[in-house]
């Protein structure tokens, strides 16, 4: 075990902002307050227009990020690098630069970028798993599954199929995913890695415990992006015969298409996007928080790990990572995704339990929340893979 580590963490900025760019922050910030750490950091940004265009062509083998990379490396000299996102102006070509000069890699895969050109396994509304198991992903190219266009496929699939027969993604020394469900696909996929290799860590969440829990009120409340892969559509279908209240949280691309339903329903309203803190408001005040994904999650999304903390009750999709964390009449209330009927039925079981019911159930799943997602926990959980890495490099 290393006293004193170095640690330098990589990652590349999407364009729009997003979860895996605040997790790479929240961890960074983490492990600097830890004794015995040093951090790092080494960022590329996404761009728009020729030059993103510039750097999508690059992406496969881009020399100039790893020149930069090395000179990071010759100015700091980390024990370890952790990479998170490398798409699209970093690329693969970063992980054998590490491990050229010798430093132990850690990877954390936050999407399903690995198996799919997809990242979300998700196209056209429906789940999309064929690339999961082929040796190429010659469906995805056809279908144009990212962004509907076949110049960005083709170019993402030839280059995470090149790194994966020229060895790279086996020059990783750990894969950290963020649930069992994701360990498991990848496990049994074409990526052909050691299992040992893929180890779960979840993402923490830093929300003290209420200390007095408000009355709460009638409507139910979806927090999330307004998104197609997150089953905003089929949540208002659902809904919009009955007589449930329910309050929209977020913003997307489907935001004029939700605000023209809820402008014709009742029992609907539009919020859009709300700072962190009013989210929270959000969740203590609720009746239940309802999560709809008809995709596959890379974890357990964050809203419902918040909700969990906060007491709420959670009626979610049994669907990937959300069902290894909502288990039907434990911590939650669960449903067939996309299934209109099914999510009506699981809200009317959610209203026909007592009061004392629910509250069995938010405090089951709020210990659990706070034992599997605590700060402590998964900062240990990290330092333990760090050390292994490590030890194994020497």
């Amino acid at each position: 075990m290393i006293s004193y580590m170095r640690v330098l963490f990589v990652h590349n900025y999407y364009q729009d902002l997003g979860g895996e760019d605040v997790v790479f922050h929240q961890e960074m910030k983490a492990l600097s307050e830890v004794s015995g750490y040093e951090v790092f950091s080494l960022t590329y940004q996404n761009e728009k227009g020729w030059k993103g265009l510039w750097q999508f062509g690059w992406s496969a083998w881009n020399i100039f990020a790893a020149k930069k990379l090395r000179d990071a490396i010759r100015r700091i000299r980390p024990d370890v690098i952790h990479f998170h996102n490398t798409q699209y102006a970093a690329g693969p070509i970063l992980i054998r630069t590490a491990k050229k000069a010798g430093i132990p890699v850690v990877m954390s895969l936050h999407n399903f970028r690995l198996l799919c050109p997809s990242a979300t396994l998700f196209y056209r509304g429906k789940l999309f798993t064929d690339s999961v198991y082929a040796t190429f992903p010659w469906k995805a190219i056809r279908n144009r599954v990212l962004d509907h266009s076949f110049l960005k496929t083709v170019l993402t699939a030839v280059s995470y199929w090149m790194h994966r027969k020229i060895g790279t993604w086996k020059m990783v020394d750990r894969f950290l995913v963020l649930a069992d469900f994701s360990k498991d696909l990848f496990v049994k996929s074409s990526l052909d890695v050691p299992a040992e290799h893929i180890v779960v860590k979840p993402n923490f969440v830093n929300i003290p415990a209420p200390d007095i829990l408000p009355e709460r009120q009638k409507n139910y409340l979806y927090v999330g992006r307004v998104s197609e892969e997150k089953g905003i559509l089929e949540l208002l279908n659902a809904l919009k015969n009955t007589d449930y209240p329910l309050r929209i949280v977020g913003s997307g691309p489907l935001e004029e298409q939700v605000k023209e339903i809820v402008n014709n329903t009742p029992n609907f309203s539009y919020v859009g996007a709300l700072p962190k803190e009013a989210v929270y408001t959000e969740l203590l005040q609720c009746k239940a928080l309802i999560v709809p994904s008809v995709c596959y999650e890379g974890g357990t999304p964050l809203t419902i790990i918040e909700g969990m903390m906060l007491h709420t009750p959670i009626i979610a999709s049994d669907i990937g990572a959300i069902a290894d964390a909502v288990k039907e009449g434990e911590t939650g209330y669960l449903f067939q995704p996309t299934d209109a009927a099914s999510i009506v039925h699981a809200i009317d079981r959610f209203e026909s339990d007592s009061t004392a019911a629910h509250q069995i159930i938010t405090a089951r799943a709020a210990e659990k929340a706070q034992r599997m997602h605590s700060q402590k926990r998964i900062m240990a959980l990290l330092q333990q893979e760090y050390d292994q890495v490590c030890a194994r490099n020497t």
